[in-house]
């Protein structure tokens, strides 16, 4: 069975042979005690990797995100939250409503709608966005998201987990993606202090572990007032082993990952231009299904034809979606196939739809 519906962007697994020995799998005690060797290290690695002043690592963005709103939501703070965000960082702002805050839906990646009704609210203002939108193709205006928040003193909170190990500076044709695989603050050489950025390493890097970054003062804030980081068990000595040899790899060949991931993401895409439902090179590539061809029908005969893709629910209309996901990992053989077997399956619909058509 082919499958074409890991995330794991740049192929990094990180088999148990290929992780150096622990003493202990976990310390028995929260981080806010004491911290499993290598937290530090990879805090720092990917403090300088993001671009931001300080990281602090959790077991996942869930947890970083309900102490993040909860810390917000003792200050007197509206929370304007992108539609497109995704539904971890909703779940953490019902975290803040629950606690009274204010939190409004504003149009996905439309600055000048929430200018305006920004406008008319007095309390300091929490910007909640993904960085990239996959299913849209899109990345987030973070610059204008930037000078939103800076006109009112407030925070821009970036959901950076599609990006992180994907894009980083930009640095020509020749890198699509850019440079170093640091994410949104990188590709949009972004330094501000009002940004705060939550990314999971589950994705591009492989590693079931999560970072909050942002500057020196707001981080330090955030580990005094953390309540998962007393009451929860942090990453495990096996994530941040995983964690510093995805970054060890990331510095060492991660753009020729990149460049390979690319080349397979621009070889399905040209295997199926007619089918294309954005005009990107991001590795979830989204179909756009002639008419009357239903995506359930589609995904079951890509089963039965060995190729299993992603079958989900449209955000706009709430109708079946099918999406591929690539990876560095896949042989060019095998996108071929799958784009083969996506065209066979389709002829084999349409043509079993102008026969009933015909009865």
């Amino acid at each position: 069975m082919l499958d074409f519906t890991s995330a794991l962007y740049l192929g990094l697994e990180h088999a148990s042979w290929s992780l150096p020995g622990w003493a202990r799998l976990t310390l028995g005690k929260p981080a806010a005690l004491e911290e499993v060797p290598g937290t530090l290290q990879a805090q720092r690695e990917l403090a300088a990797l993001t671009g931001c002043e300080r990281v602090v690592l959790g077991a996942s963005t869930l947890h970083l995100f309900c102490d993040l709103f909860a810390m917000l939501a003792r200050r007197k703070v509206a929370i304007w939250i992108d539609e497109a965000a995704y539904p971890i960082a909703r779940w953490g702002t019902d975290r803040a409503a629950a606690l009274g805050v204010s939190v409004r839906v504003f149009r996905r990646h439309n600055a000048a709608a929430l200018r305006r009704a920004m406008g008319a609210v007095a309390a300091r203002p929490v910007i909640v966005t993904d960085g990239y939108c996959p299913v849209k193709g899109t990345p987030a205006p973070l610059l204008e998201y930037a000078g939103c928040a800076a006109a009112k003193n407030g925070l821009v909170i970036v959901d950076d987990t599609q990006a992180l190990g994907v894009f980083g500076r930009r640095a020509g044709s020749m890198v699509p993606y850019g440079s170093g695989g640091g994410g949104s603050l990188r590709y949009f050489d972004l330094e501000d202090p009002r940004i705060v950025v939550v990314s999971s390493l589950a994705k591009a890097f492989g590693v079931p572990v999560a970072m909050l970054g942002g500057s020196q003062a707001f981080v330090e804030r955030f580990r005094e007032q953390s309540e998962t980081l007393v009451h929860c068990s942090p990453p495990s000595s096996a994530a941040i082993s995983a964690a510093l040899r995805a970054l060890e790899l990331n510095g060492r060949i991660g753009d020729d990952l990149r460049r390979r991931l690319g080349k397979r993401v621009v070889r399905f895409r040209r295997g199926i231009p007619d089918l294309l439902a954005a005009g990107n090179l991001f590795p979830v590539q989204p179909l756009k299904l002639p008419a009357r061809v239903d995506a359930r029908a589609l995904y079951r005969g890509l089963l039965r034809r060995g190729v299993r893709s992603v079958l989900h629910q449209d955000s706009n209309d709430g109708g079946s979606r099918i999406s591929f996901v690539l990876t560095a990992s896949h042989r060019l053989s095998e996108i071929d196939r799958a784009v083969q077997s996506l065209a066979e399956t389709l002829v084999g619909l349409t043509t079993g739809l102008t026969t009933k058509r015909r009865k």
